[in-house]
């Protein structure tokens, strides 16, 4: 890879990868790491000239392998919530804020489900795809993961049910 096409890939998905990261391990210097280690592999990659989707499929891979070696290391030693170091990734919205810090309190495999789906706009398939499993169990986390939101917001149950498969989404989606 050349490092015209790294820049113009960090360019591109850079704060995707780092969100990620920083969504999967709660601390804002491994998710530096993972975003570093993560391009600095892509740039020892053979090929080039991928297209988008699939770069952005490998980045993404890339990052959550990354993101599970540190959380293996992270179990080894002692570290920090994000809970104690109060300023560090908060979202800027402030009318999020509430809605994320909840998001961050769920367990890793629903938040990551969320952030994916809510934050990076991909659908349960492709989901499932980047994290090896079926999409069935993607829409299951996410229905769990706002079940606990709405526990953890002191939310009600209106009845109504937003699910991919109705097509009725109140988020704004990823553009294609």
């Amino acid at each position: 890879m050349t490092e015209q096409e790294l820049s113009n890939a960090m360019n591109a998905y850079g704060d995707t990868v780092y969100r990620l990261a920083l969504c999967r391990l709660q601390n804002a210097a491994d998710a530096e790491d993972v975003y570093q280690d993560v391009f600095l592999r892509l740039l020892e990659q053979e090929r080039g000239g991928w297209d988008g989707e699939h770069l952005k499929a490998w980045l993404i891979r890339s990052a959550l392998n990354r993101c599970a070696d540190l959380g293996r290391a992270r179990q080894r030693r002692g570290t920090m919530s994000l809970d104690e170091v109060p300023d560090m990734a908060h979202p800027v919205d402030e009318g999020a804020a509430e809605l994320w810090d909840a998001v961050a309190r769920l367990p890793e495999k629903l938040r990551t489900a969320v952030h994916l789906f809510y934050g990076e706009g991909y659908e349960s398939g492709e989901i499932g795809a980047l994290l090896g499993v079926p999409a069935a169990t993607v829409r299951s986390r996410l229905r769990r993961a706002r079940a606990e939101l709405r526990n953890l917001l002191g939310g009600f149950d209106d009845g109504k049910s937003v699910s991919e498969a109705d097509g009725k989404y109140p988020y704004a989606r990823r553009a294609e």
